[in-house]
């Protein structure tokens, strides 16, 4: 059980799931087995969960910036057979909301891409926020009764539209393709055009994916539960807001946000999460 283990391992099993280890791979590395490192990582997920819960409120966010990611659970939506439970498995979503000047991530939502995810997840951050805020998003359907669900017209808003080239064939086919046109929309609000952006979401789309390692692409490293794919987000999240040091702020998000007086280490993290 994970309350056996001794402390020390208990942070170096934290610290490789955080570094992007799969479970296997911190099996390897702290010499623990795989079940007794999912129970400690879900239990300590949950804490975050709720660490983060009660944590960001209040907030004062000028420009935020929101996304969806893509990830499964199980097995890839196109092998869902009848006899599945649809809600456990096959794609997931990961919404997330970051602040453009703390990087912060203020809110997020796991679940499926659709209406219900949408209002939770619009709904959510605008309760943690005080103040007029302006949202870029991309041009997802989802987004337009989201937005005017969570905030009504207290809120500026604008998508952000990029258009890319057709994907390469042949031995260019993983490059990521390039930019072609950008288009920007101001829905909401009054603000100008050029002030929308989503450059900071999509680079923390790419942080989750290096430091997630059921996120990574192309591996059998995926969540096979709903239950440790959601800890291991909180884990994540947790971990960004609270003990990562952004290179551009020389401090970390919670910080930069008046969240907290000073970063914490995992060790920090974790009692606060196994004390919650």
């Amino acid at each position: 059980m994970s309350n056996i283990l001794k402390r020390d391992k208990q942070e170096s099993i934290i610290r490789c799931l955080v570094d992007g280890n799969s479970i296997r791979a911190t099996e390897r590395i702290t010499d623990t087995h795989r079940d007794t490192i999912t129970r400690l990582m879900v239990r300590v997920g949950e804490g975050c969960a709720k660490l983060m819960d009660d944590e960001l409120r209040d907030l004062v966010c000028e420009r935020v910036q929101v996304d969806e990611i893509w990830g499964f659970i199980g097995k890839k939506q196109r092998h869902i057979r009848y006899d599945d439970d649809a809600n456990r498995l096959g794609d997931i979503w990961t919404w997330v909301a970051i602040d453009s000047d703390t990087k912060l991530i203020p809110s997020y939502r796991v679940g499926k891409r659709d209406r219900d995810s949408a209002l939770d997840f619009m709904d959510d951050l605008a309760r943690r926020v005080t103040n007029r805020v302006q949202i870029s998003s991309d041009a997802l359907a989802l987004y337009l009764e989201a937005v005017q669900w969570g905030f009504g017209q207290n809120v500026d808003w604008g998508t952000v539209v990029k258009s890319y080239e057709a994907e390469p064939i042949g031995p260019g086919r993983y490059s990521p393709p390039h930019v072609t046109s950008i288009t920007k929309k101001v829905v909401i609000g009054n603000i100008e055009p050029e002030d929308l952006s989503t450059s900071y979401i999509e680079r923390q789309n790419l942080t989750m994916r290096m430091c997630m390692r059921r996120l990574t692409r192309l591996t059998n490293g995926f969540s096979k539960k709903l239950e440790n794919h959601r800890a291991a987000t909180a884990l994540h999240f947790a971990h960004y807001n609270f003990c990562r040091k952004h290179l551009t702020i020389k401090t970390t998000p919670a910080v930069a946000a008046g969240v907290m007086y000073q970063p914490w280490t995992v060790a920090d993290l974790l009692d606060a999460a196994i004390s919650n």
